[in-house]
């Protein structure tokens, strides 16, 4: 059999170069979007262990006609939190009475807005629907940030969330779970499911 012109093998070869990149791209994307769903997987599972029940990614509605997105809602043993979870990465500068917080990452300076405001508009929200029930909020951040400076109020770093909020032995707590329950089971019929899947947490 003859064999194949020059033009021909090196066409083949270029094709096989091509095919095994592609594989090798596609491996390599399906590898990152594998880390990225445990990440966000763990994140999750660290903020929801510190309740006995929790929602995730809901709409409350504000008492105005609206609705506000919230990332989490736990029931605790100290009540209801609202968890508004950050990941965002550089050195984080913010306060209390600052508009707007800035971030300094490499080369890259940015600013977002305090979400303090937000996390104040949820606890609102959330305190009209069960006003028996106390309730605390907390702007949530990864590791991936830093305070150089220190933590505003009502800010934590998530690694701290277990000690912020302890879980507690349900048996040990069920008088007071007893209690707050149909505020709770209030609170599930009036949320609904949002879209608005974080994308400043990766959540």
């Amino acid at each position: 059999m003859d064999s194949l012109p020059p033009i021909l093998l090196n066409l083949d070869l270029d094709a096989t170069v091509v095919g095994a990149a592609a594989l090798l791209a596609g491996l390599f994307l399906l590898w990152r979007w594998d880390r990225r769903r445990r990440m966000r997987a763990a994140r999750a599972l660290a903020v929801t262990a510190c309740g006995y029940e929790y929602l995730r990614n809901v709409l409350v509605p504000d008492g105005q006609g609206s609705t506000l997105h919230v990332d989490f809602l736990l029931l605790t043993a100290r009540g209801l939190v609202v968890i508004d979870l950050r990941d965002i990465e550089g050195n984080i500068f913010g306060g209390d009475q600052m508009t707007e917080w800035t971030v300094m990452h490499r080369a890259l300076r940015y600013t977002f807005p305090n979400p303090q405001t937000g996390l104040y508009d949820r606890i609102a929200a959330v305190r009209a629907l069960a006003p028996e029930v106390p309730i605390e909020g907390r702007a949530v951040f990864t590791s991936s940030g830093q305070f150089p400076k220190g933590l505003p109020h009502h800010t934590l770093m998530l690694d701290s969330l277990p000690a912020e909020f302890p879980a507690s032995d349900r048996q040990a707590m069920s008088g007071l779970l007893e209690r707050w329950m149909p505020s709770w089971r209030l609170i599930e019929k009036s949320v609904t499911p949002s879209k608005l899947a974080s994308p400043k947490a990766a959540i």
